[in-house]
């Protein structure tokens, strides 16, 4: 298939400048960085970003990750892997994610279930993180 046109942001490099910007901001709050490639990395395989299913595990093993919970994390539901924080910031990821799936995009348990383990700075933290990594597999 042959691209109808580069990556804007590349086109606009104002445009990358703001969003590189802008993801480095949850960062920046105190949250872990493997668990924001690990949201990295669950938007990514919703949304079928090739790029950037190929290239957050990559920076999550660069992090110290592991093969076990980058191979489970489409199944993290299901998996021993992961810490309840991580599920509520995965659950939420899939729902911000999924704005279209149903009328409530982000229900009250998986809200309510984030604000346990995660305090208001950091919850604002995970939705820029969310809407980031969105913006950008739409881009890529």
């Amino acid at each position: 298939m042959q691209e109808r046109m580069g990556n804007p942001a590349l086109v606009l490099p104002a445009a990358m400048q703001a969003l590189a910007a802008l993801s480095k901001v949850p960062a920046e709050t105190g949250l872990s960085p493997k668990l924001l490639e690990l949201v990295n990395l669950r938007a990514s395989q919703i949304n079928g970003c090739s790029v950037c299913v190929d290239g957050h595990p990559r920076i999550a093993k660069k992090l110290g990750e592991t093969d076990e919970r980058l191979f489970a994390i489409g199944a993290w539901r299901d998996s021993p892997y992961f810490s309840d924080a991580e599920r509520a910031a995965l659950a939420l990821t899939e729902a911000v994610t999924r704005v279209s799936d149903r009328a409530d995009p982000v229900p009250d348990d998986i809200w309510d279930e984030a604000t346990r383990h995660y305090d208001g700075r950091s919850l604002a933290a995970l939705v820029i993180a969310i809407a980031n990594i969105n913006v950008w597999n739409r881009l890529n």
